[in-house]
């Protein structure tokens, strides 16, 4: 399907898992007509060589958390591996796996049956200790069609007093992160596009907004210096890690589904995402995380990445097309 921008022609020239996405959210084409390419990942490209990665018991490398042969000195060495089976769904939710396919409802079943939490052996789909993990096993599993409704409930009250989230608090940490609060407001916006939420989980994912808005993303609200400079370069895939156009493809996809309007205070992280843009339309992987995947989906830092360049465009379209 030739197109006369030639960056949209080069991203759909990648991967169904892309293509389907520029055709929703780029080129606004008809439902039955992305959905047809989004049927695709299932059986071509990047999400069926994840899917041939599956083990037979519908977990990935033996493991929720961590592959089954993994080692401390693995981590030392190499980084901490991307293989086991949260992983592998996040990433399956991203490329868009329809799930009301058979596969999809199948390996829903088999992780729930088969797949324990490392740490201290829950079954997979009630969670674990850690915030982080938890919004995303949330973001997974309303996805996917689970009912994580107790798992919302235990995040919505592990809130911090300044409104977001921080995986340290049961360490006796106080204040929120970056981060944690990213991971849990994208599992509350999946759980209430698939459920409408509760009020309690809407007014949670309010105070997690807040937190980041008042920071404009990435500012400390205590010197108003970036606090990491990290968060200004751009990740794919960012597995936990935190960056603005991660932020940003947040507060873009929670407004298509609310309808609310950009808030003003977007603007600096807009401008800096317009700034990081090539000369040839795209953008590239600023860097990319140490440890074992089963495949790459970029060709490297430095190089255009299609899937930087897919949330960056349509964060894009979005606020230029409401005004801000």
């Amino acid at each position: 399907m030739p197109h006369p921008d030639p960056v949209i022609d080069w991203l759909l020239q990648t991967d169904p898992a892309i293509r389907w996405q520029v055709m929703r959210d780029l080129l606004d084409a008809p439902e039955s007509e992305w959905a047809a390419e989004r049927a695709k990942v299932e059986t071509e490209g990047w999400g069926a060589r994840l899917l041939a990665c599956q083990d037979a018991d519908g977990q990935w490398a033996g493991g929720a958390f961590f592959p089954a042969d993994f080692t401390p000195l693995e981590w030392h060495q190499h980084g901490q591996p991307w293989t086991a089976t949260c992983f592998s769904l996040s990433q399956l939710r991203e490329f868009g796996l329809d799930p009301a396919s058979d596969r999809a409802r199948r390996t829903v079943a088999q992780v729930g049956a088969h797949s324990r939490w490392d740490e201290g052996g829950q079954p997979f789909w009630q969670g674990e200790v850690e915030e982080c993990i938890n919004g995303r096993t949330v973001a997974d599993g309303a996805y996917f069609g689970v009912d994580v409704a107790p798992l919302v409930e235990r995040l919505v009250g592990e809130r911090q007093g300044d409104g977001g989230w921080n995986c340290e608090r049961a360490s006796g940490s106080a204040c929120s992160s970056f981060a944690t609060t990213l991971n849990v407001l994208e599992g509350l916006l999946e759980y209430e596009r698939a459920s409408g939420g509760t009020a309690a989980s809407r007014g949670a994912r309010r105070t997690g907004e807040e937190y980041l808005l008042a920071r404009h993303l990435f500012r400390r609200l205590s010197t108003g210096g970036a606090a990491d400079a990290r968060f200004l370069d751009l990740l794919h895939p960012n597995r936990w890690r935190y960056d603005i156009l991660r932020a940003l493809d947040y507060f873009r996809a929670a407004a298509r589904l609310t309808g609310a309007r950009p808030d003003p205070r977007l603007a600096e992280a807009i401008g800096l995402l317009r700034a990081k843009r090539r000369e040839d339309g795209t953008w590239p992987l600023d860097w990319a995380l140490r440890g074992r995947v089963w495949f790459d989906v970029n060709e490297g830092p430095g190089k255009p990445s299609p899937w930087v360049t897919l949330r960056a465009l349509r964060v894009l379209k979005w606020w230029d097309g409401v005004g801000a």
